[in-house]
């Protein structure tokens, strides 16, 4: 074991979680939860395949009972304001009284934007205020709302959701990448379900996992990190290490989805907070790189996080012997090479890109702008201090990753 950082500043956690509920076959449940929650007739916002695909919505049909009102399965990955109000004016036909969030990042981000407009008396000026800000103004009294994810990026215990409109798409004169945030937007209840995020395609659910294992991996060194979020994170990293090199069936063996969906509550129980968030660096770089491509940002996160991190371990301690015990990166190895070889491992056995240049759509001529994009990011302010954030320094790492 390698001697671990044992901070003793100060520190506030305000965190509003909401009730959690895993197992296989958990959405057989969903009924139990609705009531809980005094929901009668819930609007399920689904992808357009997740949401017709019956091994993925039949359990949820059924797990819901009487208390499903309808199927909304409209989301993209482009995360629509367009789509957002199609799904308000869903609910309001049905006379919804909450909403239940299947699938992605991409269908519960559009979900979370369905919650803020459904009470908003002037959603079209809401529209107007996220085409003029980037940011869709949140109201206090939300409805009810269940998340029920079929992936591992960690989007489910968040207070945000990215969202974009297009003139093609209408509501703006020029295209908006923003978003939606507020304390009040995290879920009521978050079902977590191994057999549900087993029909997730291998290839998406690879790429997902790496974004939320980057989440635990930033927790550690972020400058919001707690001890309670340092205790989640680094037990989340050590069933994630374990599972998510099992998902695509190496050496005959069988996914075990279950240790993997139970590392991701953990390595995102905490992060989001009222206060502030725990993602940092890689997560920046992710925006910017997916600002700039279409890349998915798990994929996006697995060639940019070595780099990130050797980048960051050069400039700052950033809590390495910590991050290397719950890596289990071997005493007597030093402890910024092994988690960089840690992260690196997991990254291959995901069977991930490892280079800028294998990515399509993007070009050596496109690392300064993206090395720009990066540094405006709101999350470079959680990286330690010393370590420089500026456009070049982070072209640098871009290079690297080339």
């Amino acid at each position: 074991m390698h001697a671990l950082d044992d901070r003793a500043e100060p520190f506030r956690f305000d965190y509003r979680p909401p009730a959690v509920r895993y197992g296989t076959g958990a959405v057989a449940a969903l009924d139990s939860e609705l009531a809980a929650l005094d929901v009668s007739n819930a609007l399920v916002v689904a992808g357009t395949t997740t949401g017709t695909t019956p091994a993925v919505i039949d359990p949820v049909r059924d797990g819901l009972g009487d208390r499903l009102g309808a199927v909304f399965a409209e989301t993209t990955p482009e995360k629509r304001v367009a789509t957002a109000l199609a799904g308000a004016r869903r609910y309001d036909g049905l006379g919804a009284d909450g909403i239940v969030a299947l699938g992605g990042g991409s269908s519960l981000d559009v979900a979370k934007a369905i919650r803020a407009l459904v009470v908003h008396d002037d959603r079209m000026g809401a529209v107007a205020s996220f085409a003029e800000t980037g940011r869709l103004p949140v109201p206090e009294d939300l409805p009810p709302f269940v998340v029920v994810p079929t992936t591992l990026a960690g989007a489910d215990l968040s207070l945000g959701a990215g969202l974009t409109a297009t003139p093609e798409n209408g509501h703006v004169d020029t295209p908006v990448d923003g978003g939606v945030s507020a304390p009040q937007l995290m879920p009521d209840a978050a079902v977590y379900d191994p057999e549900l995020v087993a029909t997730t395609p291998e290839s998406v659910l690879c790429a997902s996992a790496m974004n939320g294992f980057d989440k635990g991996v930033e927790s550690l060194y972020a400058r919001a990190a707690t001890p309670i979020t340092d205790g989640t994170a680094a037990r989340g990293l050590q069933l994630l290490r374990e599972g998510l090199p099992t998902l695509r069936g190496a050496e005959g063996g069988e996914p075990d989805y279950g240790r993997a969906v139970r590392g991701t509550i953990l390595v995102q129980y905490g992060i989001a907070r009222p206060e502030g968030s725990t993602l940092a660096l890689i997560h920046a770089f992710g925006h910017g790189l997916t600002a700039h491509s279409a890349i998915q940002q798990g994929a996006a996160h697995g060639v940019i996080a070595p780099h990130a991190l050797e980048f960051l371990f050069e400039h700052a301690d950033c809590r390495r012997a910590l991050l290397a015990d719950a890596l289990g990166v071997a005493a007597g190895t030093d402890p910024a090479d092994g988690v960089v070889d840690a992260v690196a491992a997991v990254r291959d056995a995901l069977g991930l890109p490892t280079r800028l240049r294998d990515v399509a759509d993007v070009s050596r001529d496109d690392l300064p702008a993206i090395a720009a994009t990066t540094a405006e990011d709101g999350l470079v302010e959680n990286v330690p201090a010393n370590v420089p954030v500026g456009a070049d320094a982070l072209e640098r790492v871009l290079e690297a990753s080339w």
